[in-house]
């Protein structure tokens, strides 16, 4: 036999033994997030919002600029990526607030389609041109340098150059055609989409010393996330009257355990932004740190929040599976964050996951490389089941249980389902991280994303 006829008798004996199990393993299926759309919305006052189609995208139906701007001035605060390659908005946005004490801004004006990351000088006047457009389409007047009131988001490829004229161009329709009502906010949020399967978009009601206030959330984000704040494009909105001061603090509290706490890929994007905008137009006393109503405000946009940033976790590239990472009795709140999040990082439990297989040495593993103080004679793991039935339990202080492999099968076949791992330090500390599977599709997505 000569060696060309040796490696094709290797290889066909290689693909008759990996057939079957390459064959179950593409049998998942993403489930229908179509439930996950909102149909109709309570949105705060003052605010008007558009969200257009201008050119970035090539396709004339895709909606590629959105615009959020308040009637009166409004408080802002925002958490960026940590990434050394900040795009241009994000340094721009971070400069404005810093100049503003975020105070006074205009509204939001984001891309999709085009990250302007990575584009030098270019870009940066490219980031300055679109908060200057939005706030000479709202105040009126041009604004002069160093009073820039509109901050700048863009989302999409790495690398190229805005087409910026047709997005300047293409502002005062955007303020034209705004609204206030569920469409108008609707199509704001499918206009920051990228690879989103579907658009992002909360609203709820909530009252503060009596007052009722509403708070709108908007999202973006499917591939690229990872904490390390932020993890994307979101937006808060809100008509109760807030200090910028108290903005930022309630923003930094509610993002660390939210969108700072999920993970899709482990990778952090160069562009993330999470804002905040609070114009006051529901009246009330003004809610500063230390008031009355400051942490009625932080607990309910922390909750806000989570529930967001939990539904860019379902919109995961690919994901067939929504997990909770709940690890408890850490010695403190960062360490059994870090413990959660290595479990969610890790590619051969995200891989266990997509194959539905009870594979818990991989979460043990990973709990021992976390770089965390843990007993293993001490340390626990389960699988919860979303159904609220027992929970099966993997191993207990440091002992493996003997598993019951049909119903560890039928917890991993739903959509929903939590690991618990207890530390048992004594400690008390808990942390949650929301992550999901890895799967062919995820694949798929981000071999073709520029074609």
């Amino acid at each position: 036999m000569d060696v060309k006829m040796a490696r094709k008798s290797i290889l066909d004996g290689f693909r008759a033994v990996i057939a079957p199990a390459r064959q179950y393993s593409t049998k998942r299926k993403v489930p229908d997030k179509t439930r996950f759309i909102a149909t109709s919305g309570t949105y705060p006052k003052g605010f008007i919002v558009s969200g257009t189609h201008v050119g970035v995208k090539k396709d004339p139906s895709a909606l590629d600029l959105a615009l959020i701007f308040s009637e009166r001035p409004c408080s802002a605060a925002a958490v960026f990526t940590k990434n050394v390659f900040k795009a241009a908005p994000v340094q721009v946005s971070q400069i404005i607030l810093k100049e503003t004490s975020g105070s006074g801004i205009t509204g939001i004006i984001a891309n999709s389609g085009c990250a302007n990351a990575v584009t030098g000088e270019g870009g940066m006047e490219d980031a300055w041109s679109m908060s200057a457009a939005l706030d000479q389409s709202v105040l009126g007047t041009e604004p002069r340098a160093n009073e820039y009131k509109a901050l700048v988001m863009s989302t999409g490829v790495i690398g190229q150059r805005l087409p910026i004229e047709k997005i300047v161009n293409g502002v005062p329709n955007g303020v034209a055609v705004g609204g206030k009502d569920h469409e108008s906010w609707m199509n704001t949020a499918r206009a920051i989409c990228t690879t989103d399967t579907f658009p992002k978009l909360m609203s709820r009601e909530f009252t503060v010393n009596g007052r009722l206030y509403r708070v709108a959330g908007l999202a973006k984000g499917a591939g690229m996330i990872h904490p390390n704040m932020a993890t994307l494009l979101g937006y808060f909105i809100t008509d109760a009257p807030v200090t910028p001061n108290a903005l930022s603090s309630i923003l930094t509290y509610a993002v660390e355990r939210s969108f700072n706490s999920i993970s899709v890929d482990g990778d952090m994007s160069t562009n993330d932004t999470i804002a905040a905008l609070a114009n006051g137009a529901a009246g009330g006393a003004l809610i500063d740190v230390g008031t009355e109503g400051y942490d009625v405000l932080k607990s309910e946009i922390t909750d806000f929040s989570e529930n967001l940033a939990q539904l860019v976790v379902r919109d995961g590239e690919g994901a067939t599976k929504f997990v909770t990472i709940h690890v408890e009795d850490a010695e403190s709140f960062d360490e059994a964050k870090k413990v959660a999040s290595t479990i969610a990082t890790s590619l051969l439990v995200k891989t266990a996951l997509y194959g539905e297989d009870a594979n818990w040495g991989r979460i043990t593993c990973a709990i021992g490389y976390s770089d965390v103080s843990v007993n293993p004679l001490k340390t626990s793991v389960s699988f919860v089941p979303a159904d609220g039935s027992e929970e099966l339990k993997l191993l207990v202080n440091g002992e493996p249980e003997k598993v019951d492999e049909e119903r560890a099968s039928q917890i991993l076949s739903n959509e929903d389902l939590m690991i618990r791992v207890r530390l048992g330090t004594g400690g008390g500390q808990s942390a949650r991280i929301w992550t999901c599977d890895l799967s062919h599709e995820y694949v798929t997505i981000n071999g073709d994303y520029r074609s």
